[in-house]
């Protein structure tokens, strides 16, 4: 049984920097997450990605982020069960919570955190009758790597932010980019839509709107898509190319966690945004982009601030009857678990004596 202050279900971003406001007052965590690796979407979906709305950062990968947050949270040592799926959670007698993966590992804790982003994620395919037989030969629903398409022919499908920016991105990476989109209009950001188009000018991407793939070819490998074309009179193109990667997004599942007594709004856990963003089950809080609220904004951004807020709170239920005086970090510094202090100077200030 590992034992804990705090349990967070979720390494994403939000679920780690909860760390370091938790430990800023004194609380220990122990972190849960389904995938191997912490960072959530950000290590596993899109780690080469910019993020533009980190303070201070003008544009940081998303990869970087998550290594900077582990460089920030490293002196308060939280532990870290990774390549499990919190599967149940159960009340004990003391109020406490023991939290179950789906393979038996078991955490207790006075307060369960869930960080878990928007649950597990499956990706939206297009309906291609063989798609399923190409898939790691060549068909992808993300990209991890961008070199792994260095100087290969891509076949990009979709009409929002991914697909536009990751085939702005491999344009200067792969020997070939075509984007296929069912409609003119895109749906991302009108700057990523104007690069895109600029792009096309000059020769860099193939655009095809109006347009949807809808045959894939090859032996072992794929080899080439089929373009069909809404209008008729276009028919279909035949675009050979080395790897296709439909990006339609992804469709989010809470998972077991749904299956907690936790009260769900379209697929989201509703918390008490006006104090703590705690959940109807006391001593279980939400926060990232997993909760919802009136006004909620699905940012990295947001669940920081709302993994400051619960933490406050959280600190009444591991340390009960005890006051906690907020200091801030530029007062009292930080210290870590690990003995480490960072601290500003003080100034010394010396009399004059006349």
């Amino acid at each position: 049984m590992i034992k804990t202050d705090i349990i967070i279900i979720g390494a994403g971003p939000t679920g780690l920097f909860t760390v370091f406001e938790a430990g800023l007052l004194k609380m220990k965590t122990h972190l849960i997450d389904a995938l191997p690796q912490p960072g959530g979407q950000c290590s596993e979906i899109y780690p080469k990605k910019p993020i533009y709305d980190i303070p201070a950062y003008p544009e940081i990968l998303a990869g970087d982020l998550v290594d900077r947050l582990m460089e920030q949270i490293a002196p308060f040592e939280p532990g870290f069960t990774l390549g499990e799926r919190a599967e149940t959670l159960e009340k004990q007698e003391d109020g406490s919570f023991v939290v179950t993966t789906n393979k038996g590992t078991q955490h207790q804790a006075p307060v369960v955190v869930i960080a878990g982003g928007l649950g597990s994620f499956e990706p939206r395919k297009p309906p291609i009758v063989n798609i399923a037989d190409f898939e790691d030969k060549g068909v992808a629903y993300m990209i991890k790597d961008p070199e792994v398409y260095r100087n290969k022919k891509v076949v990009i499908a979709g009409g929002g932010d991914s697909a536009l920016d990751w085939s702005i991105f491999l344009a200067d990476v792969a020997s070939e980019v075509a984007l296929v989109h069912r409609r003119n209009e895109f749906r991302g950001a009108l700057d990523s839509v104007e690069k895109a188009a600029e792009l096309a000018k000059q020769g860099k991407i193939r655009l095809y709107t109006e347009a949807e793939v809808k045959k894939l070819y090859g032996d072992e490998q794929l080899e080439a898509v089929v373009i069909k074309h809404n209008d008729p009179a276009k028919g279909e193109t035949y675009v050979e190319t080395d790897h296709f990667i439909p990006l339609f997004g992804l469709s989010p599942k809470l998972g077991p966690i749904g299956d907690w007594g936790l009260e769900i709004e379209k697929n989201a856990i509703k918390v008490n945004n006006s104090y703590d963003y705690q959940t109807n089950i006391p001593g279980v809080y939400a926060v990232g982009d997993v909760n919802t609220y009136p006004g909620k904004l699905k940012l990295i951004l947001s669940g920081f601030h709302e993994a400051a807020v619960m933490c406050q709170s959280a600190y009444q239920l591991v340390n009960p009857g005890k006051r906690y005086v907020m200091k801030y970090t530029t007062v009292g510094g930080v210290t870590g678990f690990d003995g480490s202090k960072k601290e500003a100077k003080k100034e010394v200030v010396q009399s004059i004596v006349m």
